[in-house]
């Protein structure tokens, strides 16, 4: 699955024409309404819990925030220019800027939260995978992707194990909480759901394999895998260019009360993302929230493009994201 079809990109690049300049200086005024938008998953409980405590008040008048539920709909707002500024995968923020639509990355907001899940306990390596049943959602998309690539280095495919397509983590932890498959790929807070509705019917489902580690030890480098951030549009920093450090130091301070205090965070987001705060407070500590400024994670973001850019980087439009991507 792309992130873009051939039709939305074209349409955003007419709307996006002669932006990819530094945007113009804005008044030093609030902006008067600031919409947040992120996926009902770890870095959307940093931007509600930022609006619902206050956090973005001295930067705008009025704030708010809603989740999106595919990338579908987050294309749809995209295009339109109803999203201005909203968590996005990375890959997909890549994609959109290398095809001409200027969209820049602010910051990193996870460094990761993809795990493997089972009850098997012989299941702890990616190879004890081989002849396994295993479900993997959002087929041609960064979890997917991710997966291939560790399948690759473990000198295995597709193959060698049986595997069902999933639309959504949530739908690929269902399938193994009804014992349809012997693991599920799944993202927080899919996971911890995993988690503690097998505890309940009697399943010990764990985390089997941390893809963050397994990652790290593949590469060599740190275990981090900086799958989304936020993105702003041309519009937004046409207009609002100046307020950019100060929204960057608000999510910094949400993020450290997020992590400080899960429980607060998760009632704060409960009703925004229509998930139960006992969950979402669960999921907290196997999100890996951070609000990393994108060009202090510029090494971590390109080691992961490039890993899941495939031949001559045709999932990213053909080349690394040059300096002016990353704010």
């Amino acid at each position: 699955m792309t992130f873009l079809s051939r039709r939305s990109t074209l349409a955003l690049l007419g709307t996006a024409a002669g932006a990819l300049a530094l945007p113009r200086s804005a008044a030093a005024q609030p902006i008067p309404r600031l919409a947040l938008y992120g996926p009902p998953a770890g870095p959307s409980i940093t931007l509600a819990h930022a609006v619902k405590t206050g956090m973005l008040s001295d930067i705008a008048e009025e704030t708010l925030f809603t989740p999106w539920r595919s990338p579908d709909e987050l294309r749809a707002g995209l295009t339109s220019g109803e999203i201005l500024v909203s968590v996005v995968p990375i890959q997909a923020a890549a994609n959109l800027y290398n095809r001409g639509f200027p969209i820049r990355l602010e910051n990193a907001m996870t460094n990761g939260l993809l795990y493997i899940i089972a009850e098997e306990t012989g299941i702890a390596t990616i190879p004890d995978l081989a002849g396994r049943h295993i479900a993997v959602p959002f087929r041609g998309d960064t979890p997917e992707i991710i997966f291939s690539q560790l399948l690759d280095h473990h000198g295995m495919r597709a193959e060698d194990l049986k595997i069902t397509y999933a639309g959504t983590p949530t739908e690929a932890m269902q399938l193994m909480l009804a014992g349809q498959v012997d693991a599920a790929l799944t993202a927080e807070p899919s996971t911890t759901a995993a988690v503690l509705r097998g505890r309940e019917a009697g399943k010990q489902i764990r985390r089997a394999i941390n893809l963050q580690a397994v990652w790290g030890e593949m590469t060599g480098a740190a275990p981090v895998l900086p799958q989304a951030g936020l993105a702003l549009t041309p519009t937004f920093l046409d207009t609002y260019g100046d307020a950019v450090p100060a929204l960057l130091a608000a999510l910094e301070q949400a993020t450290a009360d997020v992590l400080a205090n899960p429980e607060a965070a998760a009632a704060h987001a409960t009703e925004a993302l229509g998930l139960p705060a006992p969950l979402l407070a669960a999921s907290i500590p196997n999100s890996n929230l951070v609000a990393r400024p994108a060009n202090e994670a510029r090494a971590d973001i390109e080691r992961l493009l490039a890993a899941m850019a495939g031949p001559d980087l045709a999932r990213i439009g053909g080349a690394m994201p040059d300096d002016a991507f990353y704010l």
